[in-house]
């Protein structure tokens, strides 16, 4: 006997989805996420592959060849894709090389100002009282201090380099973390898991490890891309200033400042490195914001 199609329906298995599908699922759905973090993977993949897929050494210099323009001009050649610097150095490999130390710094800074505000914020979060007090205090008298005052006088005094630079970036931007890590940690520690981890007598360690850290995360990460793209413009601007990372190391702020003085003869010796900075910036804020939409509560609802 032939049944019908709704008895079929209603006899078929029920389909199941994992919460992992689902949360890919929603993930191919966040625009915002797709596009930020595919033109992210791309110039990872080229900063990583820079040894190979540059066509020449980023340090060596050609003094016939300053200057030379990119290969859409009229007088330029493939032999320099996107032509020259003022001492003849190949412009795109420069400009692969400097995707590594912009997306060094920014996740060395994200790194270290991390694990500190990450550590302060916790501890106030979860201990209040007077360990609050003084977490607030610390967290007020470093927003009075402005960044780039501080690592401009901080980098005079002590001298310009790569990791100088992720050094005082690091220990400056650590304020963000401490303030969404301690109102992430209040909210948290106010729930039942925590409450009931309590009653059964498991250690302060194991409660802020096991318990409280995994359920902070999402908004740790939706933090550290913010500050990654901060940092990254932060060491540009002090690179331009000559007070960042010093030549020949092929940072985008220092190539940015090296041609400034042929602003109006070769522009785009200005133009390459800042597009390339705008599109690594926009690319980390996009996957940032991305990450936000895909991780926060609202968006699991």
């Amino acid at each position: 006997m032939a049944l019908s199609p709704s008895t079929l329906i209603a006899e078929a298995p029920p389909v199941t989805v994992t919460a992992s599908a689902l949360k890919w699922r929603r993930a191919r759905k966040n625009k915002a996420l797709m596009v930020g973090g595919g033109i992210l993977l791309l110039i990872v993949l080229i900063a990583l592959l820079a040894p190979w897929i540059s066509p020449h050494d980023p340090y060596f210099q050609d003094l016939a060849y300053r200057t030379a323009p990119p290969v859409w001009y009229e007088k330029g050649t493939w032999l320099h894709p996107l032509g020259t610097d003022q001492l003849g150095r190949d412009y795109m490999s420069r400009l692969f090389y400097g995707a590594r130390i912009s997306l060094l710094i920014g996740i060395s800074v994200a790194v270290i100002s991390g694990l500190i505000g990450t550590a302060i914020g916790m501890a106030a979060g979860y201990f209040g009282g007077r360990v609050d007090m003084v977490v607030s205090f610390l967290v007020t008298t470093r927003l009075s201090m402005p960044v780039i005052l501080v690592a401009l006088a901080t980098v005079a005094i002590v001298g310009g380099s790569l990791w100088v630079v992720v050094l005082v970036l690091g220990l400056l931007k650590w304020d963000r973390f401490a303030v969404v890590m301690r109102s992430a940690t209040q909210q948290v520690r106010s729930l039942e898991y925590v409450s009931a981890a309590q009653a059964a007598g498991a250690s302060t360690w194991r409660i802020v490890r096991g318990e409280v850290l995994p359920n902070v995360v999402p908004h740790l990460i939706v933090i550290a891309t913010l500050e990654a793209a901060s940092a990254i413009l932060l060491e540009a601007s002090l690179s331009f200033l000559g007070l960042g990372v010093q030549p020949p190391l092929p940072s985008w702020g220092l190539m940015i400042s090296e041609a400034k003085a042929y602003m109006f003869f070769s522009f785009w010796l200005i133009a390459i490195p800042g597009s390339a900075l705008a599109l690594l910036i926009f690319a980390i804020n996009l996957a940032g914001d991305g990450l936000h939409q895909w991780l926060t509560p609202e968006d699991k609802a």
